[in-house]
């Protein structure tokens, strides 16, 4: 059975997964957006492993425990430096990253964000692409992930991740 590809408009926090993806700063400090909220869901634990794994480059990504929400682990990637602007590139290494730190970890389900279009400010459409084409390109490579979510959050959100993965 091929891998599923599905786009929920939905708080990723609530996800039966086994990993989901924060959109993360250089210094896994997690105050506002997505992963404010992940750090605030999963409780102290998901910051205090981040302040341990922390600093990492743009692009990469490194997972902690998922502390109380249902998913096991939390794959951090970085899309930008705190509080700066992302690019194409660093959202495509940041996906990349994401689905084989998922592999090693041995996860089947993986829930991915928009990254970099909140505080990054990176159009929807283009990010919804970028993201798509990489998740394809691994799942292609043999991939032991099963399902993928991109939780989103917003009509405008799901429409552009809706039309990346009709493509």
């Amino acid at each position: 059975m091929p891998p599923q590809i599905e786009v929920l408009e939905v708080d990723i926090t609530t996800l039966e997964v086994d990993a989901i993806a924060n959109a993360a700063n250089t210094r896994l400090l997690h105050g506002g957006g997505v992963a404010g909220a992940i750090a605030r869901a999963g409780g102290p634990n998901v910051q205090r492993e981040s302040h341990e794994r922390a600093p990492i480059e743009l692009g990469d990504a490194v997972e902690t425990t998922a502390g109380s929400m249902p998913c096991r682990w939390v794959i951090h990637a970085a899309t930008m430096e705190l509080g700066g602007p992302t690019s194409a590139d660093i959202i495509r290494r940041a996906t990349a990253s994401t689905l084989r730190r998922a592999e090693q970890l041995g996860a089947r389900s993986l829930a991915l964000v928009a990254f970099g279009t909140g505080v990054g400010g990176f159009p929807l459409d283009e990010a919804a692409r970028i993201e798509m084409e990489e998740v394809r390109k691994h799942l292609n490579e043999r991939s032991g992930i099963e399902r993928i979510v991109f939780a989103v959050r917003g009509g405008a959100a799901r429409e552009a991740f809706e039309r990346a993965l009709a493509r």
